[in-house]
């Protein structure tokens, strides 16, 4: 419902003001005189006179005024007829309230602006002149009494004003405190969520670093093992190489041997004295029988030059790498709980085997060996396991046993200087023993190593873990 208010802007005032000043002839504000005409618009005299020459233009004037008796115009506001007298324009009444308010236009505009009043009391606009002095409390708005007497209201619930006024006032006080608290919580919760924005950047490129690290770590591992591996595949083709090639000089030497005998056997068949040629035949012919025989030279058998055992075997390493991942913190407490049981347990099995008596300990032993220390027996205890030790390697990955290659012959006395085949062959009359295969780390010693450095590291760190790579050896 829209109020009606007793005050307006002085500004809008003032302009209203000036336009119902306007000469609708000169369109410029009133030149006083100030005539009215019998329809009741005003013109300046000066204006009045131009029009009403132009409607009588024969008619004879002197210094401008009109002379002749009679006369008409029309109003250019309205259009009706003017009637003149003999007077003329001179005959019609001054506006004299007008040129009052021209006057009083004239000095309000040329003096300071009087700054605006707003009157705060709005007014009725069912009943003109009524103030809004009850509020409604049915239809929730301000009206007047003649209203509620035989107006819209007459059956609606008042209040006085001033009740509601501050009923109201002191609502939308506790709203502007409730809102306040709220934007105070609003802004400390903006504060924490950037706080938290701060953290997790921290943490995300701590974690970043860390995980990249241990990745660096494990190429390094990987590039320490396929040095190892490759080592020990060029040991093998080194040696393999090494005894071929001597094993060809051998069969080249007695290929020469024999060449020669056939050169001094066709020479001895040139021979024309029976004497001499019976006198060399037979040492020649004991020697040829000897130089046909290949069982002194050893031979390599089928397969020799296969290297198939090194063939490794990453499927299960594989496997493990597709399925690297972050730890969970819950595994984490399982794991701490059932490392303590274990440990617990082995205790109490190592305490019990101390306390053995000696007929026992003697029944259960093997056979003698060298006396232990006290310190030594008590950490041949059963080792606490723990939940991220390295497990052996793989049986892909170790050394395999090494096919038997050659057969040989007793070697002539003229070969016994030659090089021993290596472990690959089976050379009866080789007397030294065969070159041993390179040492390869054990299951139990490499388990041993990565359970130390756990240990360490937890002795350093504590036990929290973030990322492991221990079940990369798993099967």
């Amino acid at each position: 419902r829209k109020i009606q208010t007793s005050f307006g802007r002085p500004r809008d005032i003032m302009e209203s003001l000036e336009k119902q000043l306007i000469c609708p002839i000169c369109l410029e504000m009133f030149t006083k005189p100030v005539v009215i005409l019998p329809c009741q618009h005003n013109l300046c005299r000066k204006c009045a006179n131009d029009v009403f020459q132009a409607s009588n233009p024969y008619l004879s004037t002197r210094s401008g005024t009109t002379v002749a008796s009679g006369g008409r115009f029309r109003c250019p506001s309205c259009r009706h007829e003017v009637i003149l007298d003999r007077h003329g324009v001179y005959g019609l009444q001054r506006n004299l309230l007008v040129e009052n308010i021209i006057d009083m236009y004239k000095q309000g505009s040329t003096s300071k602006p009087v700054p605006e009043v707003k009157l705060d009391q709005p007014m009725c606009e069912d009943h003109e002149g009524e103030k809004i002095n009850i509020y409604c409390v049915t239809c929730g708005i301000p009206t007047c009494s003649l209203c509620k007497v035989f107006g819209a209201h007459k059956d609606c619930q008042v209040a006085p004003l001033n009740d509601i006024f501050s009923q109201q006032k002191a609502e939308l006080a506790d709203c502007v405190a409730m809102l306040v608290g709220n934007n105070e919580r609003i802004q400390a919760i903006i504060s924490q969520l950037d706080e938290t924005c701060r953290a997790v950047d921290e943490n995300g490129r701590r974690q970043k670093s860390k995980v990249c690290e241990m990745f660096d770590h494990l190429f390094a591992l990987l590039e320490e093992r396929k040095g190892e591996m490759t080592v020990r595949i060029n040991a093998e083709q080194d040696e393999k190489l090494s005894y071929i090639r001597n094993l060809t000089k051998k069969y080249t030497e007695h290929l020469d041997s024999t060449a020669k005998l056939v050169e001094t056997a066709i020479q001895t068949m040139d021979e024309s004295e029976m004497a001499v040629f019976l006198q060399t035949a037979k040492p020649l012919l004991q020697k040829i029988v000897e130089g046909t025989s290949t069982s002194h030279l050893d031979k390599v058998q089928r397969g020799y030059e296969n290297m198939d055992h090194f063939t490794a075997n990453f499927e299960l390493q594989r496997k493990a790498l597709s399925q690297v991942d972050f730890i969970k913190l819950d595994e984490d407490d399982d794991d701490d709980e059932d490392e303590v049981e274990i440990r617990s347990s082995a205790g109490s099995r190592a305490e019990s085997h101390h306390h053995v008596g000696p007929v026992a300990a003697a029944s259960s032993q093997p056979p003698p060996q060298s006396p232990v220390p006290p310190t030594q027996r008590h950490s041949e205890a059963p080792p606490t396991p723990r939940p991220l030790e390295t497990p052996p390697i793989p049986r892909a990955l170790e050394t395999p046993p090494i096919p038997r290659a050659l057969q040989t012959s007793p070697t002539p006395r003229r070969l016994e200087a030659s090089p021993t085949p290596p472990s690959h062959t089976k050379n009866p009359s080789s007397s030294g023993p065969a070159p041993s295969p390179l040492p390869l780390p054990t299951a139990s010693s490499a388990s041993q190593v990565t359970s130390d450095q756990q240990s360490e590291a937890d002795d350093k760190d504590g036990p929290k873990h973030v990322f492991s790579f221990s079940w990369l050896n798993q099967k």
